[in-house]
Parts: C-alpha cells; sequence; structure tokens
C-alpha cells in the first residue's frame, strides 16, 4: 500500500460511511476490498504532485514553477 497513512475498508462501510471516508481520503489513501480483494483506492488528488514537489525540494529552484520544469525536463528528453 502507498502513502505514510492508508486504510482498508470494504465497500459496504464506504456506502455508510462515505462521508467520513471522502473527508479521511485528504490526508491518506483508502483502499476499498469486496470478498477481500482491493478493487479501488480513494485519495487526494493532489498528494502525488505534493509528493513530488517535497522530494524536488532544493534540486529545481525557487523561482520555477512544477509545470515549467516539467517542460524543461521534455525538452531534455
Amino acid at each position: 500500500m502507498e502513502g505514510a497513512f492508508c486504510m482498508s475498508i470494504t465497500a459496504a462501510e464506504l456506502k455508510l460511511n462515505l462521508g467520513k471516508y471522502l473527508q479521511l481520503a485528504e490526508s491518506e489513501d483508502i483502499f476499498i476490498t469486496q470478498n477481500g480483494k482491493v478493487v479501488a483506492k480513494l485519495s487526494n488528488p493532489n498528494a502525488d504532485r505534493v509528493e513530488m514537489a517535497k522530494s524536488l525540494l532544493g534540486v529545481i529552484p525557487a523561482d520555477i514553477t512544477l509545470e515549467e520544469s516539467r517542460g524543461e525536463r521534455a525538452e531534455n528528453v
């Protein structure tokens, strides 16, 4: 499972408490299971961008945006 925090719940539990899990998904990944198998993941769509930016701290100059950095990288590939 990915991320620093994650939990696993059943699809039935998600149906019963959707609002609760939407709120929790802001800070941790939630894996949805059905018949004992993971079938989906509920997560914050911005979490990957934040983690990527944190990992690049000090690598990308402070005066450049993430999009500008991606453009430069794409030009060099």
